[in-house]
């Protein structure tokens, strides 16, 4: 079987999800994120681009509905023993089979949680979905329950981000070796992919992020490639990802040479991540780090030029993206926690100059602080 962690793991996390949803007063949750189906019982599957649920009791049965193709996937992957298909067709209606299982499981009258907030559980599913329980059962949104325990890791899953991070790493000395004047990024940008893939990594919940020249200012992939000029800039945001753990990275190299104004950001954005790691320390919250971003920043008279946001948990994502909760930005209470692991980017991007500087790496929350994954430092590179 293609599991990734013991059954004693999972039953862990099965464990405090349940008792979890028994203190917020459910009698089961019904689980439409993929992060959760893979956390809680090792479901690999990008079947959740169509209607799938997965049913745990606060008794902790445990029952999956999907589509035939991942009927095998999930005996496959997953802990799950309980499996049922519903059938394509144009009057197929799986929302109704839920509600006939869940009869089945005697939640008539019961009161569920939802993960309604999960990218497989579009706004048309989810109106489906109440239209098919209504009257039925109460339903109440549990976004967060699982979201909640997947931001601290275990032992396990952190051994996985280590090994994530390594091929993070993998893929920097490739662009490392690469990049300079006349270099096609996309060369580089496959040589960082084929790294991580060679290292028995996997495609990252987003895709990997390359802009040279005016484009390096830009935070999203966008189709299109181009050869690096004589003198340029190149900001580059990928992970190494292993068994769909993230530990992402993000650099700007300056091609051929380093303008002032590229030095006098790295000095900046360099300041903010050391100020940003003071910051991280368990028990503080973590709006708390985003003001030592904002402060080195704004104090160095770059608040136009910073973002509003700087950093976010990683953690076993799926498509369309790695980004998890929670997310580091002003007032944000939720307090950091040993077995965390969090992206911090120090993104300047200067429109008025054209000049990007942004570096970023993962660290993991310890009681000691945080440490840093990456063996790779911060220095500014000229390639």
């Amino acid at each position: 079987m293609a599991r990734h962690f013991s059954a004693e793991e999972f039953a862990g996390r099965q464990a405090r999800s349940r008792a979890a949803m028994q203190a917020a007063g459910f009698d089961g949750l019904l689980l439409f994120r993929q992060e959760s189906l893979y956390y809680l019982t090792g479901f690999d599957t990008f079947g959740y681009v169509f209607f799938q649920c997965l049913y745990l009791g606060a008794d902790g049965r445990l029952a999956l509905l999907t589509r035939a193709p991942d009927l095998r996937q999930a005996r496959h992957t997953s802990v799950i023993d309980d499996i049922r298909i519903w059938v394509d067709g144009p009057e197929a209606d799986p929302a109704r089979q839920l509600r006939a299982m869940l009869a089945e499981f005697g939640h008539r009258g019961g009161r569920l949680g939802v993960e309604y907030d999960a990218y497989g559980l579009t706004a048309a599913l989810g109106k489906r979905l109440d239209a098919a329980l209504e009257g039925f059962c109460t339903l109440v949104d549990a976004s967060d329950v699982v979201s909640r325990l997947r931001a601290v890791k275990s032992p396990a899953e952190i051994a996985c981000v280590r090994r994530a991070a390594a091929l993070a790493d993998d893929a920097l000395d490739e662009a490392l070796r690469l990049a300079g004047p006349g270099a096609f990024d996309g060369d580089i940008l496959a040589a960082m992919q084929a790294a991580v893939f060679r290292g028995d990594g996997d495609y990252s919940g987003n895709p990997f992020i390359v802009g040279s020249g005016p484009d390096a200012l830009l935070c999203r992939y966008f189709a299109g490639r181009r050869q690096l000029a004589a003198q340029d800039q190149l900001t580059l945001e990928w992970a190494g990802v292993y068994r769909h753990y993230h530990a992402a990275m993000m650099r700007t190299l300056c091609i051929g040479t380093a303008t002032p104004r590229h030095r006098e950001l790295h000095a900046v954005a360099t300041a903010a991540m050391a100020a940003c790691l003071e910051a991280l320390r368990p028990g503080r919250p973590l709006g708390h780090v985003f003001d030592a971003y904002a402060r080195t920043c704004d104090d160095a008279g770059l608040k136009p030029h910073r973002l509003n946001a700087t950093g976010y948990s990683l953690g076993a994502t799926f498509p369309p993206n790695w980004m998890d909760w929670p997310m580091l930005y002003a007032g944000n209470p939720e307090p950091a926690t040993p077995g965390m692991v969090i992206f911090l980017h120090m993104i300047l991007m200067d429109s008025d100059s054209g000049t990007a500087m942004c570096p970023g790496q993962t660290v993991l929350v310890t009681e000691a602080g945080p440490e840093v994954l990456s063996r790779h430092p911060l220095d500014l590179v000229i390639a």
